[in-house]
């Protein structure tokens, strides 16, 4: 379509693109749909599911959903706000195109998680929550004893900041978005604003998986309790749509990852090596990348079950491949000796630890606890860098300016903030999170 009315810009050519454009977005909607009833049926005979809620709700639920995002799509589709069409009729994104993705599966990832929760304060949940809190039992506390398997009271101190910077500092899929931000305020708004979701999965996603130890006893595998909530406290017509976000939301990640992942090797590498390469060709070596990716990690996927939970594959991954990141990054910030060549080794050292780490980890730290190993890899990383970093020239001023934290900078930008509202402040809204960290710390302590 868009071929034939290359060029056409008369009303009609125009309102027959929206038109069809838009039916391509009704037919996402009902392929996702078919997709979320095929599974629930699939999960149903699993779980032998049996819906308690009357029909007729769940009837009136399902109708009000699809109602409510036909006339969404509509009115987007037709409005300009979220994408419209250039002279040759090419598809061009709106400034309020960033919506169609949010609202579709973040917007229903939180409602869903709200209604999720709330119905299982409304199955007990909240009775069972207060006499956890009263009897002072571990579930129910962030700050646990040394020898705690989950999370000891050290490793809180000495490993989870490590952990925490690299997600929010070095995490490639988080600093690509970040990046992709029209100014530095906007990338500081956004990460300041995934905080304050992240604070928020402690009362949507944590509270009801402890109610699902009461309402779900002696479930084997701790990675079903979420979905076993899911598949019996949601109603049928929500049930299929979580499910449609859970699945938008998990093929989003994969392909940020993917992007991410490709992106590194193809401009980081290849483009290094090869620096006459052209553009095409860069693109298919990003391709062969992301395939190679996928090849690997399918073949790796069997492994992650050896670590009981997916949950403790993660975070143990997570400490051997965070540590030489980290040190890297905190050295280049903070000290003005080190370079490059410190760095590279560095990292190759880390590596090469991580790889040791999965193979002889009991063999070296005994039962130690992953969390408490994180300093260790830290120093060593920070070590090399900076001893391999004295054998080469210090870096030029020039490369030293604006990389480096400098007290001076940093004064001079608190003023600057200061003839600014306390709203457009960032530093007042990360205070504000600091604050909200420790209140929860000490409320679950």
């Amino acid at each position: 379509i868009f071929y034939i009315f290359k060029g056409s810009q008369t009303p009609l050519t125009i309102t027959i693109m929206y038109i069809v454009n838009a039916g391509v977005y009704y037919l996402i909607v009902l392929m996702l749909l078919f997709y979320a009833m095929l599974v629930y049926s699939r999960l149903f005979k699993r779980f032998d599911f049996k819906p308690d809620m009357p029909c007729r709700f769940r009837l009136i639920a399902v109708c009000a959903i699809v109602v409510i995002g036909l006339v969404l799509i509509t009115a987007s589709h037709f409005t300009g706000i979220y994408y419209s069409f250039d002279s040759n009729n090419v598809y061009q994104r709106g400034p309020l195109f960033w919506l169609s993705a949010v609202i579709p599966t973040l917007g229903i990832l939180i409602v869903g998680s709200v209604i999720l929760t709330v119905a299982c304060f409304a199955n007990g949940g909240g009775e069972y929550l207060a006499g956890l809190l009263s009897s002072g039992d571990l579930s129910m506390k962030l700050i646990r004893p040394l020898n705690d398997p989950a999370t000891p009271w050290l490793g809180l101190i000495v490993g989870m900041p490590v952990s925490g910077i690299y997600f929010w500092a070095n995490n490639q899929t988080l600093v690509q978005r970040v990046l992709s931000s029209r100014s530095v305020d906007e990338g500081r708004r956004g990460v300041m604003f995934a905080g304050l979701l992240t604070l928020a999965t402690l009362f949507i996603i944590v509270f009801p998986g402890v109610i699902a130890r009461n309402l779900f006893p002696g479930l084997e595998r701790p990675d079903m309790i979420y979905p076993t909530l899911v598949l019996k406290m949601l109603p049928t017509g929500l049930l299929g749509i979580m499910l449609s976000a859970l699945l938008a939301a998990l093929t989003s990640t994969l392909s940020a990852i993917l992007n991410s992942t490709s992106t590194l090797f193809t401009m980081d590498f290849y483009a290094q090596a090869k620096p006459s390469t052209e553009s095409k060709k860069l693109v298919l070596v990003g391709k062969i990348t992301s395939l190679v990716i996928i090849v690997i990690a399918a073949l790796w996927a069997p492994n992650i079950g050896k670590f009981g939970s997916l949950l403790k594959y993660y975070q143990e991954m997570l400490s051997y491949i965070a540590p030489p990141i980290v040190a890297a990054f905190l050295l280049g910030i903070f000290s003005k000796r080190v370079n490059g060549n410190g760095a590279f080794a560095g990292l190759l050292g880390g590596l090469l630890m991580a790889v040791v780490m999965l193979l002889w980890r009991h063999r070296i730290f005994g039962d130690m606890h992953f969390l408490l190993i994180i300093p260790i890899l830290l120093a060593f990383s920070m070590t090399v860098i900076f001893l391999v970093s004295l054998a080469y020239p210090r870096p030029g001023e020039d490369k030293l300016r604006d990389t480096t934290f400098s007290f001076r900078d940093f004064r001079a930008e608190g003023h600057e903030l200061k003839k600014l509202p306390l709203y457009s402040n960032y530093r007042f809204w990360a205070g504000c999170l600091l604050v909200a960290c420790a209140g929860i710390l000490i409320l679950f302590s």
